[in-house]
C-alpha cells in the first residue's frame, strides 16, 4: 500500500517506520527533518530489537499525491495547516487514519474530507524522537482504531491487518469516543501533571499558581506514581475522567483506572508529550487533552473539582511561558 506519514515527530515515525518495514510504500512528509531523514533513513532503538529503514521523503504533499493510508501523527495544535496538507493526499479510495490524542481530531479531519473518509486511532506507547530521524522505543506500542461515528467496516479489519502485519498489536474498537475517553483516563493526569507539577500540588490543588513561588522541576511519571500525594491526586484524575465518560453513556469501566496505574509502572522515568512540548516551549495541547474533556463534564452537569484545578494551572502556566518568550 502507498501510505503518506503527516507528522512525523516520535509516533509518525515509529508507526511509519514499522510500515516501511513491511515493505510499504511509505513516504514521510518533512520539513527541518528533510535533510537528515532523505540522507540516512529513520533508526529506531527499540526495546524490541533496533531497525533502520528509508522511507521516501517529500516536503510538500503534491509531491507524494493520493495515497491508500493517510496516517496523522501531528499534535492536535498543528490541525490548522490540515487543510493546506490533505487534499493533495487524499483520492476516491483513501483512508486518513488520525493517531492523535484527545477529542475532536475526527472532527477537523472530516470536516474537510468526508466522515467515510475518516478513521481514528489510539496508541499506547512510550517512545521520544531523539534527533532527526532517531526514534527510542521504550514500551508498549499497541493501537486501537475505529471508525469516525460509525460501526466498523471492512476496511478497519483491513487497517487492522495491515498494522498487525507490521509487528503492529492493533484491535478494532466499534465505539471510537468510548476509546478516546479510555485514553484520556492515563493522558490527563499523566500528561497534565507531568507539566502542572513544577507550580507544586497545593497550587494544583486550590487551581492558582502562586507568583511569588519558584517553579519546581516538571514530574515524570514514575515521580507521579512514587508519591502518595500525586499517586491519589492521578487516581482523583482518572476517576473524574471515568465519570465524565459514564455520564456521556459510554461504558468507561472503573476498572481502567487500575489497569492505566499498573501499565505505567514499569515505565521508569518517562515524559509525557505535554511534558516534553512544555520543555520545549512549544504550544500545549490544551484543547484536546483538557478543555475539551472539562467542558464535556459541565454539559453533563458532573463536578470535576480536580481537572477543572488542573486545567486552570495549566492555562496559567502556558500563558506565562508565553509571555516569557
Amino acid at each position: 500500500m502507498k501510505i503518506a506519514i503527516v507528522g512525523c515527530g516520535a509516533l509518525g515515525s515509529f508507526y511509519g517506520a514499522r510500515l516501511c518495514r513491511a515493505g510499504h510504500e511509505v513516504y514521510f512528509l518533512l520539513r527541518s527533518d528533510y535533510d537528515a531523514v532523505n540522507r540516512n533513513g529513520v533508526y529506531v532503538q527499540s526495546v524490541e530489537g533496533d531497525f533502520h529503514v528509508r522511507p521516501k521523503c517529500a516536503r510538500q504533499p503534491a509531491e507524494i499525491g493520493p495515497a491508500g493510508l493517510v496516517l496523522i501523527g501531528l499534535k492536535s495544535t498543528a490541525n490548522g495547516a490540515l487543510p493546506e496538507l490533505l487534499p493533495p493526499l487524499v483520492g476516491p479510495a483513501t483512508t486518513v487514519l488520525t493517531l492523535q490524542n484527545g477529542l475532536g481530531n475526527e472532527e477537523a479531519i472530516a470536516s474537510l474530507i468526508g466522515p467515510e473518509k475518516t478513521m481514528g486511532g489510539l496508541c499506547f506507547v512510550c517512545l521520544n524522537r531523539v534527533a532527526p530521524g532517531r526514534i527510542h522505543h521504550i514500551a508498549h506500542g499497541n493501537v486501537v482504531v475505529g471508525e469516525f461515528g460509525r460501526p466498523s467496516q471492512p476496511r478497519t479489519r483491513q487497517i487492522a491487518a495491515l498494522f498487525a502485519q507490521a509487528g503492529i498489536a492493533c484491535e478494532v474498537k466499534e465505539n471510537l469516543l468510548q476509546a478516546h475517553w479510555e485514553k484520556l483516563v492515563w493522558n490527563i493526569p499523566f500528561n497534565g501533571l507531568g507539566v502542572a507539577g513544577c507550580a507544586g500540588l497545593e497550587a494544583v490543588l486550590r487551581g492558582r499558581l502562586d507568583p511569588a513561588q519558584k517553579r519546581g522541576p516538571c514530574l515524570t511519571t514514575d515521580r507521579l506514581l512514587g508519591d502518595p500525594r500525586w499517586a491519589q491526586l492521578v487516581r482523583e484524575l482518572m476517576i473524574e475522567t471515568i465519570r465524565t465518560a459514564q455520564s456521556l453513556g459510554l461504558a468507561v469501566a472503573d476498572a481502567e483506572a487500575e489497569r492505566n496505574l499498573a501499565r505505567t509502572t514499569n515505565m521508569g522515568p518517562y515524559k509525557a508529550s505535554t511534558l516534553l512540548d512544555f520543555e520545549c516551549g512549544r504550544e500545549l495541547e490544551l484543547e484536546a487533552l483538557f478543555l475539551a474533556p472539562e467542558r464535556a463534564a459541565r454539559r453533563a452537569g458532573l463536578a470535576t473539582p480536580r481537572l477543572s484545578s488542573l486545567c486552570s494551572v495549566l492555562r496559567q502556566l502556558a500563558s506565562n511561558f508565553s509571555n516569557d518568550q
